[in-house]
């Protein structure tokens, strides 16, 4: 399938960071965010990308015009350094779509803008780009594909640190207080996948989540796939921490690393 990413945003919630850098080029170890959500989805065979640009769209076409395989891979060099043999290789088999989908554009408006690429797809895959996950993505699509909904996306636990507080309306008493990971609530983790019909459900202008999706929920078009393992990436810290986890080998979302498939389970 084709994938279509969302990579225009402003990415004011790694603005510490990325203010020289558009949020989809913010590192995690030797790689941005971006090539290892690529790579994730190049493991499962889907290696088509659309990437829909805005935020600093010029340097994310310079890293990957100027893309530097020996970086990452193993390689034999001879001849003083005159001559370099790559043993492995990234993104030779990738075909990538650059797309300017305007400075300010929503994601509905990218999404719209990017329906032509991917004219004549049954289905398609969608990100944001900004989370990482181990979640069985074959799994995730067959359950899809069985349903003839119109689309289905990732439920994740928060990642975030805050708490939930509730309050009795009347005395205005705390009942309770709890971490936001043990409360049982959801957010939307991204890694969508739509059915063509999708197009229909999204006006000029639109944003994904407000109107389409709406749309698709008062139908009974909307499936989530509810994933309580790793899910992970929205802030300074968390970038952090997942470079931690590639410095010392543990990071769960390099599934090209193991042997097979991913065999953990959604709902």
């Amino acid at each position: 399938m084709k994938v279509v990413l969302f990579c225009g945003g402003l990415g004011t919630r790694l603005r510490d960071y990325s203010d020289n850098l558009p949020k989809p080029l913010v590192p995690i170890g030797y790689r941005p965010i971006l090539w290892h959500v690529m790579k994730y989805y190049a493991h499962f065979g889907h290696k088509d990308f659309i990437l829909c640009l805005g935020y600093k769209a010029d340097k994310i076409r310079e890293y990957f015009l100027n893309y530097n395989e020996y970086a990452t891979n193993d390689f034999v060099m001879s001849g003083g350094g005159k001559e370099l043999r790559l043993l492995s290789s990234d993104i030779h088999d990738w075909n990538i779509t650059f797309v300017d989908t305007g400075l300010s554009s929503n994601v509905g408006t990218r999404l719209k803008l990017a329906q032509r690429y991917v004219e004549g797809e049954e289905y398609f895959l969608a990100n944001y780009t900004d989370g990482l996950t181990d979640l069985p993505l074959p799994e995730m699509i067959a359950m899809f594909l069985k349903s003839g909904k119109t689309a289905r996306f990732v439920c994740a636990k928060p990642s975030q640190t805050f708490h939930i507080v509730r309050i009795d309306e009347k005395t205005k008493r705390v009942d309770r207080i709890e971490h936001v990971r043990d409360s049982g609530v959801v957010v939307n983790g991204g890694y969508f996948i739509f059915r063509k019909e999708i197009f229909n459900y999204i006006h000029p202008g639109e944003e994904l989540v407000e109107q389409p999706l709406q749309r698709l929920i008062a139908k009974g078009e909307l499936l989530g796939y509810k994933y309580d393992r790793f899910w992970a990436m929205d802030t300074f810290r968390e970038q952090q921490e997942l470079s931690d986890m590639i410095s010392k080998g543990t990071a769960p979302w390099e599934v090209w690393k193991r042997n097979g498939p991913n065999g953990t389970t959604g709902q």
